[in-house]
């Protein structure tokens, strides 16, 4: 996974060792309760990123002036869910060992466990902002602890009480809801409580995960399980810089389906913003 990948995502074609982001795809898809497809993101984003440029327009950055290295996807098994957690887990630990910060594509959303695994053992003082469209603070789903329905309440059985901060949160049972208010920091329908929460989280280690259904659906349709009611791209964008303040030791962007989106907008969207991200995170 230190070679140079033979196909790689715009601008993310230099060396493992020069780079300081180290980009990678985790394609999994074993317990999405709806439409399934995640699993094939990572490959769209690569194939669909040489639609456009790698100059930002909105920063005045170019990923030619830094060094991301693209180390493909990770080999999952299908069917094995504890396997795939334990291999996202140890990749993101060899990144973050070599000092480097990891960007993981899901996949759905419970690949962020993996990763968070990861970053609690680096830093003890972790935590986690969340952007997503549903709560994900089930404590179990059909019968499984581990589910896509349940990734942020294992994120809170490794971080505890308030360092979770969720936005753009529209979707979620009453029980999870509920529980939540004793123990997550809660920001429904938008980001309206964002600039408090950067405020707050000056100088902590911080894990951004992006569920990419936080965005509403007439601009981003390509995802498994979609609600109505989210933020624009312009907004996210806006959030994300907001975020960029702070430091993140790792970050992932999750639920992008591509098959359910055959005008390619919504991977066109994706690969846009980790254009943004990617140009924000470089330190």
């Amino acid at each position: 996974m230190r070679e140079r990948n033979v196909h790689t995502i715009l601008g993310c074609d230099n060396g493992y060792e020069e780079s300081k982001i180290v980009v990678f795809g985790a394609p999994f898809d074993g317990t999405t309760s709806y439409r399934p497809g995640t699993r094939f993101a990572s490959a769209a984003i690569r194939n669909e990123s040489y639609s456009i440029e790698t100059y930002s327009p909105y920063l005045d950055r170019d990923l030619e002036d830094i060094c991301v290295f693209d180390a493909g996807d990770l080999e999952l098994p299908f069917g094995n869910t504890l396997q795939t957690l334990e291999r996202i887990e140890e990749f993101v630990l060899e990144i973050m060992g070599d000092g480097k910060v990891p960007f993981m594509i899901g996949g759905e959303h419970l690949v962020t466990l993996g990763a968070v695994r990861a970053a609690v053992k680096m830093y003890d003082d972790l935590h986690i902002i969340h952007f997503d469209a549903h709560a994900d603070l089930r404590d179990e789903y059909l019968g499984e602890s581990l589910s896509h329905a349940t990734v942020m309440r294992r994120c809170w059985d490794l971080v505890g009480n308030n360092r979770i901060f969720q936005f753009g949160i529209r979707s979620g049972s009453r029980e999870e809801i509920y529980w939540g208010r004793g123990h997550v920091q809660t920001c429904f329908f938008n980001f309206r409580d964002l600039d408090s929460t950067v405020e707050m989280l000056k100088g902590k280690p911080v894990y951004l995960t992006i569920d990419l259904d936080v965005l509403d659906t007439s601009v981003f349709p390509g995802t498994g399980t979609p609600e109505a009611g989210g933020v624009t791209f312009n907004e996210l964008l806006d959030a994300v810089k907001k975020v960029s303040q702070l430091n993140i030791v790792a970050t992932d962007m999750t639920e992008l389906s591509p098959i359910w989106d055959q005008t390619g907008a919504s991977t066109a969207l994706a690969c846009k913003l980790l254009r943004e991200m990617l140009l924000l995170f470089y330190k």
